[in-house]
């Protein structure tokens, strides 16, 4: 299934899963408007298709402890770009980095990590990041407040 392929009925199919995917098929067909069998068979295709990568539950990273969000800027020496695989087989193994973005200008990748506090996230870079080979600078910003956070996208 192509991009250019999905229908009105996938993309409401996909829209109300993305905002809760603990509605059971019955539901979405509902709202969508067809029978529950096509529905579920929708669903099924999209998720075979990628589309629908996986289900999961948003946590609320404060109430659990995660009161620092963190964008980092890291740009690597020239030694460094030679080991791209090396540093992105690192950036996975640090359950503090929730996404790592490879960018096109002055810096190399963009990191959103979460620690505990400042204090946290200073031994993080200490030990672990600044520590990944070829790293040559990191510029790190503090997020105060979130304005707007989703995993929704607009479809």
């Amino acid at each position: 299934m192509m991009q250019d392929v999905l229908d009105a009925f996938d993309r409401k199919i996909l829209a109300l899963l993305q905002r809760d995917a603990t509605l059971s098929t019955a539901e979405i067909a509902e709202r969508v408007g067809l029978s529950q069998s096509p529905c579920w068979r929708r669903i099924q295709r999209l998720r075979e298709a990628g589309y629908i990568r996986a289900e999961v539950a948003l946590l609320d990273r404060k109430k659990i402890g995660l009161n620092a969000q963190i964008f980092a800027q890291v740009k690597l020496s020239a030694h460094g770009r030679t080991h791209l695989d090396e540093f992105s087989t690192a950036i996975r193994g640090f359950p503090e980095v929730l996404e790592c973005f490879v960018l096109m200008g002055p810096v190399d990748f963009l990191l959103r990590i979460v620690a505990e506090d400042i204090n946290a996230y200073e031994r993080f870079f200490f030990e672990k990041l600044s520590r990944v080979p070829g790293v040559q600078e990191v510029n790190s910003v503090v997020a105060l407040s979130e304005i707007k956070a989703t995993t929704e996208l607009p479809l």
